[in-house]
């Protein structure tokens, strides 16, 4: 099996992170390096895809601004979301080689891996016919979105809500669906879980459900990450 050489870099800037993601998708694009796993928070920041609309962040300027809440447009695809600290943010940078270079089945493998990581914690959570991402009854879980560029290199990925704070949803519409809710697995366990407790958890799932093996390796995801935003900014940011 192909390695996924994947690793918890903590909690790392929107910014930082959207650049990384664009270095290391040319690294691998390059044959310089494997595929790759990111895994990492973010401080609040609301992210609008490439079919966002803008009435789905339904609090003011002044107050995200007050309330440390950044905002960025990004390339992926999807609506509205929000993340933060609470949340285990996961972003695949893999080469989807021939046999395998359709965006369904690459997102059917996304959501695979995130409802094999919900089971491992005793959750079921399932699909929605017709929506992204994983659910457990009507709140969602963990939320997909991706860029796939040039040569079939993926980017962007999945966020797993895990710790039981969840109030920065109250500044958006989730994903522009306004009839569902979110949830997290620390909520529907009722106890205290840190993302970084289910960052080996949800690399093993994930490299499974990508045809992969997990090879976990803080070490060199530390040192690529260093070298990445060390280096000029990717020209018209391809990530």
């Amino acid at each position: 099996m192909t390695p996924l050489r994947c690793g918890f870099l903590g909690r790392v800037p929107y910014e930082d992170a959207t650049r990384l993601q664009g270095v290391l998708v040319d690294l691998v694009r390059r044959g310089e390096t494997g595929d790759l796993l990111l895994l990492l928070t973010h401080p609040p920041v609301i992210t609008l895809g490439r079919g966002a609309h803008a009435e789905n962040v339904v609090i003011p300027d002044a107050e995200r601004v007050a309330r440390g809440i950044e905002l960025h447009e990004v390339g992926r695809g999807g609506d509205v979301t929000y993340h933060g600290p609470d949340q285990l943010v996961g972003y695949p940078i893999v080469a989807l080689r021939d046999g395998r270079r359709d965006a369904h089945r690459y997102l059917r493998e996304l959501e695979d891996g995130l409802l094999a990581t919900a089971s491992a914690y005793g959750v079921t959570a399932a699909r929605i016919p017709g929506l992204t991402g994983i659910w457990v009854g009507d709140a969602k879980l963990a939320a997909i979105g991706v860029r796939i560029g040039t040569g079939w290199i993926t980017s962007h990925g999945f966020a797993l809500n895990v710790g039981r704070d969840l109030t920065g949803f109250e500044a958006i519409v989730p994903c522009g669906i306004p009839d569902k809710s979110v949830t997290s697995l620390g909520r529907l366990l009722d106890r205290d879980l840190a993302p970084e407790d289910a960052a080996k958890t949800a690399a093993a799932a994930m490299a499974s459900a990508l045809g992969h093996e997990a090879v976990w390796d803080d070490a060199t995801l530390a040192a690529l990450s260093l070298r990445a935003l060390s280096s000029p900014p990717v020209p018209g940011d391809r990530a």
